[in-house]
């Protein structure tokens, strides 16, 4: 029954909301809308219908996340909002740039990248996997920061391993030593309650599609207004000249970079009103709920496996990660899928990422709870797990 919202294939046990979210059929439809609405008279669309209908989206946004409309900006994943901020500020030979080991590959390349082209050196906190406390997370990153630390880029909500890192604390730390932070939010949105403003960051990006349940290409940049000067998008156009003085700079250069079909943008809205309407108590039970399941998912998972508590409850949103016994396993991934990975769809029509980390000699299964999983799922990836485990 809770399926019925969403157009997944009911052959297959999806418990990988986390990689690319799910869209619910009712955004689809309106998404639907917006294209048609763009094809009937493009002109129309893009010169006078579209910035209003982009304003609302970013009010609503706002709202949802806990910013000022003016502090934020569309981009189509976080991935682009961290290649912009990154890419607009300046580093010389010796500075520093801090991360962690646990940084999504894709941030991690643009933030190494970054460095071979300014002569920066890229500084790695080792936070551990399993562990027992935010307070590790903190001390290990803490202590990699010297003066010569520039810029922390730092994840909210960990794509590997599922931690939900304490940021505002990890925010108001690096302050001290006068450490901006480049927040890799892209899981946050619609995991956990957001309010940007009070978490401080001078930079976070976000995606929509993921557990907001929007369509594949909604995300967003916050920056914070006194750095909004410096930061540029990736692709410069129209609005670097415009002799518009109603908007900043800012969102005059990100709201338009370029002929592109903008409904997913203007689907923001109505994902948020819809997934909030889907419990009596709206995003709070939304959130609580799947992280509820979540939590009972993972339990099933250790129980059936033999395996001890990877970390603490409160550090778990709605997706948790379970580390896998060695033995008896090829983790080498080819293109791009683990071996165990591929056995679980082949075999079990299980989708579910079995991720090598720390390196290719470890392995991690990371479940994902929405509104349309149950415990059952969890009950059979469990006995698959254990089936191809002892093989």
């Amino acid at each position: 029954m809770n399926k019925d919202y969403w157009l997944l294939d009911r052959e297959i046990t999806f418990l990988n909301h986390g990689s690319f979210g799910a869209c619910p059929s009712p955004v689809l439809e309106a998404q639907t809308c917006f294209r048609e609405q763009l094809e009937k008279e493009p002109l129309r669309f893009f010169m006078r219908e579209f910035e209003p209908l982009l304003d609302t989206a970013r009010n609503e946004l706002a709202a949802f996340v806990g910013a000022g409309a003016d502090e934020l900006a569309f981009v189509p994943n976080a991935t682009t909002g961290i290649n912009a901020v990154l890419r607009s500020l300046s580093f010389e030979p010796g500075d520093e740039l801090l991360t962690t080991n646990q940084e999504h590959n894709a941030c991690r390349n643009a933030i190494d990248f970054i460095a071979s082209r300014t002569g920066a050196k890229v500084i790695v906190a080792e936070v551990p996997f399993p562990l027992e406390s935010p307070e590790q997370v903190i001390e290990a990153i803490i202590k990699c920061v010297s003066p010569q630390t520039k810029l922390a880029l730092l994840d909210h909500i960990v794509s590997q391993t599922g931690l939900i890192f304490p940021i505002k604390q990890l925010v108001n730390e690096l302050a001290i030593f006068g450490v901006d932070v480049l927040v890799d939010g892209a899981h946050a949105p619609g995991m956990v309650a957001l309010n940007l403003d009070e978490i401080g960051a001078a930079f976070y990006t976000g995606n929509c599609y993921k557990w907001l349940c929007t369509p594949k290409g909604a995300g967003f940049l916050y920056v914070r207004r006194d750095k909004q000067d410096t930061i540029r998008p990736t692709t410069i156009s129209h609005g670097a000249n415009s002799p518009r003085t109603d908007k900043s700079r800012f969102q005059l250069e990100f709201d338009w970079m370029g002929t592109s079909d903008p409904s997913p943008y203007l689907c923001v809205p109505i994902a948020i009103n819809f997934m909030g309407s889907l419990w009596h108590g709206g995003w709070p039970e939304l959130m609580a709920k799947n992280h509820a399941l979540a939590l009972a998912g993972r339990q099933i998972l250790l129980d059936k496996l033999g395996l001890p508590l990877p970390c603490p409850h409160e550090m778990v949103g709605s997706m948790a990660v379970v580390p896998l016994p060695d033995e008896n396993s090829d983790v080498v991934a080819k293109g791009g899928i683990a071996p165990l990975q591929e056995a679980l769809w082949e075999i079990f029509k299980i989708e579910v990422p079995v991720i090598p980390w720390p390196d290719s000699s470890k392995r991690l299964v990371r479940i994902s709870a929405q509104y349309y999983n149950t415990l059952s799922q969890y009950e059979y990836l469990a006995k698959a797990l254990v089936e191809l485990i002892s093989l």
